[in-house]
């Protein structure tokens, strides 16, 4: 019997992307189409019309044109929502719904696909208020994380690592980085990190910064995986998240976890961290001081409570189980 055939479309080849791909190739013929600008369109259908599904990570323009291609083709089409495609931060510039014709594809890409699979619940809350219908084509599914390769080793150290793929203006308000450095600053003694920032606008993020913030370039896993080791308290005080993976594997690591109540933070520190209101300087401070001081058994318990519920194997069931109830 042959293997179903399954598109995989992105704009880009992250880690969280990629790894969807590799699970998927244990059981199926994957195809993984990396695209975009206005030849994007018919490269999709192009590929949509020789695979059985069509899969976007990120309910995107190309995604639309993915869902399309496949009612035209009589095919399949699945959708992973993972945090931008769900956002419309108009104060902020950020997000798809910002825009009035991207919002009506993304919307149209929502409303048609036959399976959307979103990170968090609360990504599937707003995925259904954009797009203004009742969402029965929504599970959730989280990402997973490996937990032997995000692993504690060695001592902490007193300093607070934040992650941050940071390329823009927009994306520097979204990421919180405003209430980091006034954190930073009240905190002059204790040092922070901050990585994931590109390279034209590093330098200029540099000259805001507190003298006591050091700020790196994005870093390969190996390297990202020995400052969580080495980090007492991961902090992201982003005004709006998916359920970001820097966080789940900083706790597989061992760091303590001081988050805002964005998106599906809240989910992923559950009771081993802490949460505090978006932009509340004060809070950030004092939860940072105490997650300074968390206990080796505090540290742990994060390290479990990711580690058992946002498993690959579990992220492998749920697309193995989505692709099969559309196939079948």
């Amino acid at each position: 019997m042959s293997r179903a055939k399954i598109l995989v479309t992105s704009t880009f080849a992250t880690s969280f992307i990629l790894e969807d791909v590799r699970l998927l190739r244990k059981r199926y013929d994957v195809a993984h189409l990396v695209t975009s600008g206005l030849m994007s369109p018919p490269l999709i259908a192009l590929a949509v019309r020789h695979a059985d599904v069509a899969y976007s990570w990120f309910a995107s323009t190309y995604a639309a044109a993915a869902v399309a291609a496949a009612k035209i083709f009589g095919k399949k089409s699945m959708i992973a929502i993972g945090g931008a495609d769900v956002a419309g931060l108009k104060e902020i510039g950020y997000g798809i719904w910002i825009s009035p014709w991207r919002s009506r594809l993304s919307g149209y890409a929502l409303r048609n696909a036959d399976q959307v699979l979103a990170v968090d619940p609360a990504l599937r809350e707003a995925a259904i208020g954009l797009a203004r219908y009742a969402g029965d084509n929504i599970d959730v599914l989280p990402t997973g994380y490996d937990a032997s390769f995000w692993s504690p080793a060695g001592e902490k150290e007193p300093f607070v690592l934040t992650v941050a793929a940071v390329d823009s203006p927009a994306r520097i308000k979204m990421k919180g980085l405003g209430y980091l450095f006034d954190a930073a600053r009240r905190l002059a003694s204790t040092p922070f990190r901050l990585v994931g920032i590109h390279p034209r606008i590093i330098d200029g993020l540099r000259r805001d910064a507190p003298l006591n913030m050091e700020i790196h370039p994005p870093l390969q896993q190996e390297k990202l995986r020995e400052l969580y080791r080495r980090a007492a308290v991961y902090c992201q005080p982003s005004v709006f998240e998916g359920l970001p993976n820097a966080v789940c594997e900083a706790m597989l690591c061992g760091c303590f976890p001081v988050v805002t109540d964005a998106g599906g933070m809240r989910n992923a520190v559950a009771d081993a961290g802490e949460v505090v209101p978006i932009g509340d300087t004060d809070r950030l401070v004092e939860s940072l001081r105490r997650g300074l001081g968390a206990s080796p058994g505090v540290r742990a318990r994060g390290r479990e409570s990711i580690a058992s519920r946002f498993t690959v194997e579990r992220r492998e069931e749920g697309l193995n189980r989505a692709i099969e109830k559309l196939i079948q």
